[in-house]
């Protein structure tokens, strides 16, 4: 399998290049599992960050950079928009996302609750990649239905397009590769 190097908040990790296409290929990137990525992307990121009262991150592979952010912070909590909704979740809002790693439209969820913690808040939105921003753009719509104010855009990789976005804030840039492995954007 081809991987690329690449070195993120310090750290060198190979990422494993993987197939979305015939002519299209990404960079792997996964901290599940990988403490010591998540605690020194966490650090760098919130060195860079906006004042908020709450972050938010989309449900799945943003759960754990959210939660050291917040520990990190000494933030009391997070939010979460599930993929699902969940029994215990009451007066839900929802909006459909469509990524680049996922084959097909998904949902967002987001508790009354935590939409009622929103209301009138700083709200900074966290990812591990931005690629194509349909999570973003998702994580936008519900904060915005919410009544909250979005201060701050962020993520540990800034794929493709989402390099050039004026608005987030992100540490490295993950390239796009064909193929042969060959850097493409």
């Amino acid at each position: 399998m081809l991987k690329h190097p690449m070195t993120i908040a310090g750290l060198k990790r190979e990422l494993p290049i993987c197939r979305v296409n015939d002519d299209l290929y990404i960079g792997a990137f996964v901290i599940f599992g990988d403490v010591e990525l998540t605690v020194a992307c966490a650090k760098a990121l919130l060195e860079k960050a906006p004042e908020y009262d709450y972050i938010i991150t989309a449900e799945s592979k943003g759960i754990p950079l959210a939660y050291e952010m917040a520990r990190q912070a000494g933030d009391e909590k997070w939010l979460l928009a599930r993929k699902g909704a969940k029994l215990y979740m009451q007066n839900l809002f929802s909006v459909e996302v469509k990524s680049i790693t996922t084959d097909h439209v998904q949902k967002l969820y987001l508790d009354g609750a935590d939409a009622a913690l929103m209301q009138g808040k700083r709200i900074l939105i966290v990812d591990d990649v931005i690629s194509t921003g349909e999570s973003l753009h998702a994580l936008e719509a519900l904060v915005e239905k919410a009544d909250g104010q979005i201060v701050g855009r962020m993520a540990i990789l800034a794929e493709g397009d989402a390099q050039n976005r004026e608005d987030l804030i992100y540490l490295e840039k993950l390239p796009l590769f064909n193929a042969r492995g060959e850097i493409i954007g």
